[in-house]
């Protein structure tokens, strides 16, 4: 069996083929349904049949975790999703899509669920920042080079699907080289609190972390799930798009280490706030240039650069203030807020494009990131001293 640090990095790796399939899934499936004439709020809600699955299945993981162990869940998750990628291809029908998207949102639950328990609860606390930003740098990369398939529409519809489902079970096969670990339990805690019981309790304790996982599902579902369909209405190429998009993805490359390492001396909550703030400029800005594409490359890489850490920074003040007795009831509950912001990125932002065509899309990006912004500041002096408590 492998050593501890080769067993991160293969955790790192399948969070890293987890974002790619994601970053791919979204803008690809998004053009195809744009191309066969589906409308915008169609388009946008079937993108959130992925999180729909996500949701799903939160509820059910935390005890088959808690009597299996991190490496069953992670293997049964890889599984769903590269058997699902593979059956894309074989049946292009809006429902048969519909539930192959939900499939690969319980699979990548149960993948990410898996991952970021086990490595959260192995991580030091003065290192906890640094080893997050690697899982969110990863995913970053990932997604980033997800959406460059799009170019493969060109060569054969199932090129895509059929190349990422391959890639997936590469990866996935490095897991059965990993030992098997459970998380850490409190045996009073765990035996006299139900599951529900100790996600209310987490939910009080650490409801302010959760935010920026809405935050950045959002984004990160709307930016690719709905700006291809704005981005052609406003008349950008799609093989263009395919290239802007991604510059999200790695704008968050270069600086998610980075703010990971200052979170761990600085704090979460003052990056956050600068980070949140940074991504209101830029999402302005882009308001503004939207027909400019070397202003979209420029100002899709300044936000990455900014709001790309926004999951990383959650889970990592997430991790801060609960007892590890409640971590995997956290990173579920982080899950299911990440996944309800992707499932109202695509759909609110589908309905705003159709309702509001000549105000620029970006603008509704802008209010989310201010909404979560202005809670984490106000909420500031209490969740300082439930963190005290909690610590």
């Amino acid at each position: 069996m492998v050593s501890a640090k080769t067993r991160f990095w293969i955790l790192i790796s399948l969070v890293t083929i987890s974002g790619f399939s994601q970053g791919m899934l979204l803008p690809l499936l998004a053009i195809i349904l744009e191309h066969g004439g589906i409308s915008s709020s169609v388009n946008g809600l079937h993108a959130t049949g992925l999180y729909i699955g996500v949701i799903l299945a939160s509820p059910f993981m935390e005890k088959p975790m808690r009597r299996l162990g991190f490496k069953p869940i992670i293997l049964i998750g890889g599984m769903l999703v590269f058997l699902s990628l593979a059956l894309f291809p074989f049946w292009e029908a809006l429902w048969f899509w519909f539930i192959l998207r939900m499939l690969i949102g319980v699979g990548d639950q149960m993948l990410h669920f898996g991952t970021q328990t086990w490595i959260t609860t192995t991580a030091t606390k003065e290192t906890r920042g640094r080893s997050i930003a690697y899982y969110g740098l990863f995913f970053g990369l990932g997604f980033a080079l997800g959406p460059l398939m799009t170019r493969m529409l060109s060569v054969n519809e199932a090129l895509p699907f059929l190349a990422s489902a391959g890639l997936s079970l590469l990866v996935w096969s490095m897991m059965f080289f990993v030992k098997n670990m459970w998380p850490e339990n409190d045996m009073e805690t765990v035996t006299t609190t139900s599951s529900i019981g100790r996600f209310i309790q987490t939910g009080k304790i650490a409801w302010i972390a959760l935010l920026p996982g809405f935050g950045y599902g959002f984004l990160e579902a709307s930016l690719h799930g709905i700006f291809p369909v704005y981005g052609l209405r406003i008349g950008h190429d799609v093989n263009m798009l395919s290239l802007i998009i991604p510059c999200f993805a790695f704008g968050s490359l270069i600086t998610q280490l980075p703010l990971g390492i200052l979170s761990d001396r600085l704090g979460r909550k003052p990056v956050l706030l600068f980070v949140l703030a940074g991504g209101v400029i830029t999402f302005g800005l882009a308001a503004l240039l939207e027909t400019s594409v070397v202003g979209l490359f420029i100002l899709f890489t300044l936000s990455g650069m900014f709001v790309g850490s926004l999951f990383s920074l959650g889970i990592s003040y997430m991790t801060d203030l609960l007892p590890g007795e409640l971590l995997p009831a956290g990173n579920l509950m982080v899950g299911v807020t990440f996944s309800l912001g992707s499932i109202s990125g695509p759909f609110l932002g589908g309905l705003y494009v159709e309702l509001f065509p000549d105000l620029s899309f970006f603008y509704l990006i802008m209010t989310i990131l201010l909404l979560i912004m202005g809670a984490i500041y106000f909420k500031k002096a209490n969740t300082s001293s439930i963190g005290e408590q909690t610590g």
